[in-house]
């Protein structure tokens, strides 16, 4: 009987990462069904409305659209940070492949700057240039959308390309 209550339990301890995930792609699809309701009454406001409404029309989208952007920011930057297993992962690989992680004598044209996760960086910090091209290699996690993981001295940024946002550090990356 304590076989099966300890297996029930690991099974249910492995699936909540997936339930999560679940309720933040389920939120992102009714946040997307909201704004499409929402562009059908800006329209019939257009069409047969005042000028009262069409302005709330234009409102009330422009409020669904910031609420679904900051559900998509949440939903990807917090999809890494989910799958805490896969963090940990790099780290034990690293341990037993301490060649692979070697830095070498790496240095950019620009200083050093200790970088948090939120911060705006300009564009020479994140050319393709510092790019790593195979996370998979170091048993990191794929980048999503327009993220990519850049090297920064010894430390590893996931960064925004098209924002310029740090989006996760990882300090002391290389030996």
């Amino acid at each position: 009987m304590r076989k099966l209550i300890t297996a029930a339990l690991l099974a249910a301890t492995a699936l909540v990462p997936a339930a999560a995930q679940a309720q933040g792609r389920g939120e992102l699809r009714r946040d997307r069904q909201e704004i499409r309701e929402e562009q059908r009454e800006l329209r019939r406001a257009y069409r047969y409305g005042d000028r009262e409404d069409i302005r709330d029309a234009r409102r009330d989208l422009r409020e669904a659209r910031r609420e679904y952007r900051e559900d998509l920011r949440d939903y990807r930057q917090n999809d890494w940070r989910r799958n805490d297993w896969r963090r940990n992962d790099w780290r034990d690989y690293r341990q037993r492949n301490r060649a692979l992680y070697a830095g070498g004598n790496w240095r950019a044209p620009f200083g050093y700057n200790s970088f948090r996760p939120g911060v705006r960086i300009g564009a020479p910090y994140y050319t393709q240039r510092y790019w790593i091209s195979d996370p998979y290699r170091y048993h990191l996690p794929r980048p999503v959308g327009f993220q990519r993981w850049v090297r920064h001295y010894d430390d590893l940024l996931l960064v925004d390309t098209r924002r310029g946002v740090v989006v996760d550090v990882i300090r002391g990356f290389y030996w």
